[in-house]
């Protein structure tokens, strides 16, 4: 019922999907090259709404020093996590504020489309070990050391 039994050819598939080979990158039909020789409303259509509608209503001040910043320098910091990558960023390195440092960010064409602050965590994932001495009914008859 839907199931493939043939788990080897299923598993294939997959990797078929997984694996890429050296064609070249595109963003929506476009190549990298005809990106880069967009202006931002030409750009703006091949995003989704939030995206299109952020270019569409004007870049500010920050964000227009930030896009001059990156033609002459090689890496910029910014506070700017709502920045959303553009073609004119690939290849660079953004250093983006989390709130306490500036993480390193290289930017690649797969990263088109997203806000910067998406590859700067503001929060580190928390790891639980065991419970302390205390925190159960049990280990209240552990004897102490």
């Amino acid at each position: 019922m839907g199931r493939c039994n043939d788990s080897s050819n299923h598993r294939s598939s997959i990797r078929g999907e997984t694996i890429m080979s050296d064609e070249e990158f595109t963003f929506r039909g476009k190549t990298m090259d005809e990106l880069k020789q967009m202006n931002l409303n030409q750009f703006s259509e091949l995003l989704d709404a939030r995206g299109r509608r952020k270019i569409q209503r004007g870049l500010r001040d920050n964000e227009k020093k930030m896009l001059k910043d990156l033609e002459e320098k090689d890496r910029v910091k910014t506070h700017e996590r709502d920045m959303i990558v553009v073609p004119k960023m690939v290849g660079n390195t953004v250093e983006v504020y989390n709130g306490q440092r500036f993480i390193e960010v290289e930017i690649d064409e797969e990263m088109l489309g997203h806000y910067l602050g998406e590859f700067s965590k503001t929060r580190k994932e928390v790891s639980h070990s065991a419970p302390g001495l205390g925190a159960t009914r049990s280990s209240q008859h552990v004897p102490l050391k």
